[in-house]
C-alpha cells in the first residue's frame, strides 16, 4: 500500500514543477505545447501570454530533424585516359652518301638551319669528273659518226644496217652520260628537307661508304609523339581528336595537339592501340627524344553529381540521404568518378529528391526532415 503515497507525492511534484518550468523555462513550451498544456497554463495565468504565443508559435512549426540539402546537378562523365610517349620530328632523315669516297669537305656544323638542297658535305671527286669528260667524248664522236652515216646513206654509200648502228652507238653514249654525272652528283651530300643538322660523326679525310650516316636533319617546327592506348578505348579514338600533351621535364606546360594517326591493329602482346599525335614546337624549346605524357579526354552520358560530403559509408558500401516527401531515405550508390567538386554516382533519384549535404548524422530512414537554407540557424 505504500506505492499509493508514492504516487501522491510524484503527482504533487509535478503540479508543482510544470507550472514553473512553464512560467520560468520558455524552452518548455514547444513540449508543452505538444502535450496541449501550454494554452490552458496561460489561460490560468501561469505563463505570460507573449511567451505562450513564442512557444505555440514554435511548436507549430516544423518538427523534423533540420538538414541542409539541394537537388542533384547532372554533369557529364568524362573518362581520361593517360600515356607515356617519345617525340620525334615532323620529318627527320639520316644521311649518307650514295657512293664510297673520302670526305673532301663538310660545309655545315651540328645545330645550323639548312633548306632543302643546301650541300652538307662533298666527296673527292676527281675520278668521277673524269668518267663524266670521258662521256661527254664519246657522246661528241657519237653524234659526229651519226651525221657522217646520215650523209653517206643519203648517197647510197651507206646502208640503214650502219645508221642503225650509229644511232644505236649515240643513245648509248647518252646513258653512259647520264650514268657518269650521276656518280657526280653523288658525291656531293644535300640536305633533301629543311631542318636542324644534328651531330657529325665523320671528319674530313674519312673514307665513307653509303652505309656511314654522316648526320641526322631533323625538322622540329612540329612534333610527332608515338603512344600507346589501351584496346577499350580503340573503337573511340578519331584521328583530329584533341589531345593534351605535357613534357616529362615540364609538367606545367600543357600543349594541345591533335591526333594525327591510328594504327590499323591492337598489338596481340600488349593489348594496346598504337596512336600518333602532333603538337607544334614555335618556340623551338622541345626536342625528338623527349618523354611526353599524352591526355585525351573522352565524354560518355551524364550521371547524378552530388557534394563529396553527402556521400556516407555502410556496411553495404557506399550511400547518400534524400528527403523524399519530407521523408529521409537511404539510397545506395555506385561511384562513377571523383571530380574536384562533385562526385558522380549512379542512384535511383527521383524528382524532387533533396540532397543532404549537412545534418546526416541525425537521420534515421523514414524519419521527417526538415531541409534549412546553407549556412542557416
Amino acid at each position: 500500500m505504500r506505492i499509493i503515497p508514492q504516487l501522491l507525492v510524484v503527482a504533487v511534484l509535478g503540479l508543482v514543477a510544470v507550472p514553473l518550468a512553464a512560467r520560468f523555462l520558455p524552452a518548455s513550451h514547444p513540449m508543452l505545447d505538444g502535450l496541449g498544456l501550454l494554452n490552458p497554463m496561460a489561460a490560468m495565468g501561469l505563463v505570460p501570454p507573449e511567451r505562450a504565443a513564442e512557444g505555440e508559435g514554435r511548436g507549430s512549426g516544423p518538427r523534423g530533424t533540420p538538414v541542409v540539402a539541394a537537388p542533384a546537378e547532372r554533369q557529364v562523365l568524362r573518362d581520361v585516359i593517360t600515356a607515356i610517349g617519345s617525340a620525334r620530328g615532323v620529318q627527320s632523315v639520316a644521311l649518307a652518301p650514295g657512293v664510297s669516297g673520302r670526305l673532301l669537305a663538310l660545309t655545315a656544323a651540328p645545330g645550323d638551319m639548312v633548306r632543302a638542297g643546301d650541300l652538307i658535305a662533298e666527296l673527292d671527286a676527281e675520278a668521277a669528273e673524269l668518267a663524266v669528260e670521258r662521256a661527254e667524248l664519246v657522246l661528241a664522236d657519237a653524234r659526229t659518226t651519226l651525221e657522217r652515216v646520215d650523209r653517206l646513206t643519203g648517197s647510197g654509200a651507206a646502208t640503214n644496217l650502219q645508221r642503225q648502228d650509229a644511232e644505236l652507238a649515240l643513245r648509248t653514249a647518252e646513258l653512259a652520260l647520264q650514268s657518269a654525272s650521276r656518280d657526280l652528283a653523288d658525291h656531293r651530300l644535300t640536305a633533301p628537307i629543311a631542318g636542324v643538322v644534328g651531330l657529325i660523326g665523320v671528319q674530313v679525310g674519312d673514307l665513307i661508304t653509303p652505309s656511314t650516316e654522316v648526320t641526322r636533319i631533323e625538322d622540329r617546327s612540329a612534333l610527332i609523339i608515338d603512344f600507346r592506348m589501351p584496346e577499350r578505348v580503340a573503337a573511340l579514338i578519331r584521328v583530329g581528336d584533341p589531345v593534351q600533351a605535357n613534357a616529362v621535364s615540364a609538367p606545367n606546360r600543357p600543349i594541345e595537339g591533335r591526333i594525327t594517326a591510328i594504327d590499323n591493329r591492337v598489338d596481340e602482346t600488349s593489348r594496346t592501340l598504337r596512336v600518333q599525335a602532333r603538337i607544334d614546337n614555335a618556340g623551338d624549346a622541345l626536342r625528338a627524344g623527349m618523354a611526353f605524357r599524352v591526355a585525351l579526354e573522352f565524354t560518355g552520358e551524364d550521371y547524378p553529381a552530388v557534394d563529396p560530403l553527402a556521400i556516407q559509408w555502410g556496411s553495404e558500401g557506399a550511400y547518400v540521404w534524400v528527403v523524399r516527401a519530407g521523408k529521409a531515405e537511404q539510397l545506395p550508390i555506385r561511384i562513377l568518378q571523383r571530380n574536384a567538386d562533385a562526385v558522380l554516382v549512379e542512384t535511383a533519384l527521383e524528382p524532387g529528391d533533396l540532397v543532404v549535404t549537412e545534418g546526416v548524422q541525425a537521420l534515421r530512414p523514414g524519419g521527417e526532415a526538415t531541409v534549412a537554407p546553407p549556412g542557416g540557424s
